[in-house]
């Protein structure tokens, strides 16, 4: 059991050294996954609405919306992910990664 966390301890501590990449890699990975769900909604709610328009609406959504959400999101996954300690990080981190491949195969 001790080989295990102290496995885990370090694998923690080498996440902690890249928790701003590996921050910006779940933040595009879950704009990829549910982007075009986003965008979809977008589609139907503005399907009404005149060519032009609807063309301004998802250049605002999927440039600046999307560009804003990886600018602004992303430090704010990494400093609440930097307030775990050395035992939970590692497997949060696996959890999460986790459950977006889970959420990819089906989708």
């Amino acid at each position: 059991m001790d080989m295990f966390t102290g496995w885990i301890v370090s694998l923690s501590q080498w996440s902690r050294s890249h928790l701003g990449d590996i921050s910006m890699a779940l933040m595009a990975s879950t704009l990829v996954l549910f982007g075009p769900i986003l965008n979809a909604w977008l589609r139907r709610q503005t399907g009404t609405l005149h060519f032009i328009f609807r063309t301004l609406i998802f250049i605002l959504v999927c440039a600046i919306g999307y560009g804003l959400a990886m600018i602004h999101l992303t430090p704010l996954i990494k400093q609440a992910l930097a307030q775990l300690n050395n035992y939970t990080l590692a497997p949060v981190l696996l959890v999460l990664f986790v459950l977006i491949g889970i959420f990819a195969d089906r989708h």
